[in-house]
């Protein structure tokens, strides 16, 4: 563990130096598997030297952040950046910064840098969660298998835990939500949480429940909404917290502030909440993940196919999290995603490509990288696979894009579902209904799973790879054509 923790700091401290050092970073938070940078200057990394660091997988330099992909170790290592970089892990990690404006940037370069910044509050609300949003809705889906096998009865004790187990992060998404807002925008989490338990408040629920009004004005009511499961409307309260605190302490009187200021921002923030901004940033939440679910019934095959025949390529440019909240608003507003169903077949392809490539390979050295990138793939993280393999040698990505699509495209025919956020082969029992028990979706869904991972390791196997094939140096900066549009 020593060795570790050791090997850790030495790669934080060659990366830190490699980005610019100290003095040109402005921020620096995580993903899954990347170390993303907020630098004052993005042409002063060495991208060359980064990549060939031993423990880097490759570098990203898109919307806004500097990526660096450490791979799975990537918390400990953030840890250690923070640390040299004397940066307490608990301190909010502010992201407004002004990295890459000028006095003379034009209006669309603002526009742009603002809409970077949104994307990486909101993911950076959501992203510390995800892993805790995927066990949750397994333990639901197991749950319901084990309700429908009368192995659990619904009014013993065991139920009643278990579905608290289930049910707990999603009935206070709202205080993590807030909490994690504030950290990324430099604000108060605390006091941004107590908002979220204010919204969330049992009182609060029981008048939503029973269609109770906070207030009307002539014909015009302003009605209770039930705010558990949602994410939006504690994002935008997390920003009017960081506000008018800020303000608050510029006029109140010091000897008053520990008092006055929370008395206020709590009533302000909470009573804005209620009347303006959270009913309809729900309402646009509920309409967003409606207005989805209008566009698969379009064409649900042909749509699949599209977004799964692209969507690991938003994983090299890591624009991908900039999806994810999608996802937990239909996991929210509806219990399900069929958006989610799609993408997790994307995850087992890249698997599947990078397992065909270690079985056929005579070399011990990229046997010993497909089988990682494999296992890691079939446990939901694609990277491993992604820069390890697929994308040095390039046909095995474009086998498992091709597979990604057929694969797409069976989950838009037989219309799979899913109801947790975890994919792949580890996630299988996200597409168990946790209100039915085990039904024909869980099936097509293996259905669909078995037929793209043999599709992509046939291909690979068969077309993909040869040990003869020259391996790509470890992926340099690429050309992002999506990173204007995104933006």
């Amino acid at each position: 563990m020593k060795n570790k923790k050791e090997e850790y700091r030495a790669l934080a401290t060659n990366i830190i130096q490699l980005v610019g050092g100290e003095e040109n970073i402005d921020n620096v938070i995580h993903c899954v598997t990347r170390l993303r940078f907020y630098l004052k200057d993005d042409t002063e990394p060495n991208e060359e030297e980064l990549n060939e660091l031993k423990g880097v997988m490759g570098v990203v330099n898109a919307g806004g952040q500097y990526q660096v992909v450490v791979g799975q170790a990537v918390e400990d290592i953030h840890k250690e950046v923070l640390s040299q970089l004397g940066i307490s892990d608990d301190q909010p990690q502010h992201t407004e910064t002004t990295t890459g404006l000028s006095k003379n940037s034009t209006t669309f370069e603002k526009i742009k840098h603002s809409g970077n910044q949104l994307i990486g509050v909101i993911t950076g609300s959501v992203m510390p969660i995800i892993n805790i949003l995927a066990a949750s809705g397994i333990i639901k889906s197991l749950l319901a298998v084990l309700t429908a096998s009368n192995l659990v009865s619904e009014t013993s004790s065991a139920y009643l835990i278990i579905s608290a187990m289930a049910d707990a992060v999603f009935y206070f998404l709202p205080i993590m939500i807030g909490f994690n807002a504030a950290k990324r925008l430099g604000g108060n989490p605390l006091l941004t949480a107590v908002i979220g338990g204010v919204i969330i408040h049992p009182t609060v629920l029981e008048a939503a429940n029973n269609g109770l009004n906070i207030l009307s004005i002539g014909t015009f009511s302003f009605p209770y909404v039930a705010y558990t499961y949602s994410i939006f409307p504690m994002i935008l309260a997390a920003w009017l917290v960081k506000k008018l605190e800020t303000w608050l302490k510029n006029w109140v009187p010091t000897y008053i502030q520990a008092i006055f200021v929370p008395i206020v921002t709590i009533g302000v923030v909470a009573s804005i909440t209620f009347l303006i901004t959270g009913p309809v940033i729900t309402w646009l939440s509920l309409g967003l993940a409606n207005g989805l679910q209008s566009l698969l019934s379009l064409n649900a095959p042909i749509f699949g196919a599209v977004i799964n025949g692209f969507y690991q390529l938003l994983v090299i440019f890591g624009l991908h999290w900039g999806i994810i909240p999608i996802y937990v608003n239909d996991f929210a507003t509806l219990g399900y995603s069929y958006l989610s169903a799609m993408v997790s077949v994307t995850i087992v392809a890249q698997g599947g490509a990078a397992l065909a490539v270690a079985v056929k390979s005579k070399k011990q050295d990229i046997k010993e990288l497909g089988y990682a990138g494999a296992v890691s793939a079939f446990c939901g993280i694609t990277e491993p696979a992604i820069y390890g393999i697929n994308l040095r040698f390039r046909r095995p990505f474009l086998c498992a894009s091709i597979a990604s699509a057929v694969g797409g495209f069976l989950t838009g025919i037989f219309n799979v579902n899913m109801w947790s956020i975890i994919g792949s082969i580890i996630g299988l029992p996200s597409f168990i209904d946790p209100e039915n028990g085990i039904t024909a979706n869980f099936w097509y869904a293996i259905l669909v799973t078995a037929v793209t991972l043999f599709l992509s390791f046939a291909l690979t196997y068969l077309w993909g790879y040869k040990d003869t094939m020259k391996m790509h140096a470890k992926r340099s900066k690429p050309k992002n054509p999506a990173k204007e549009r995104l933006a």
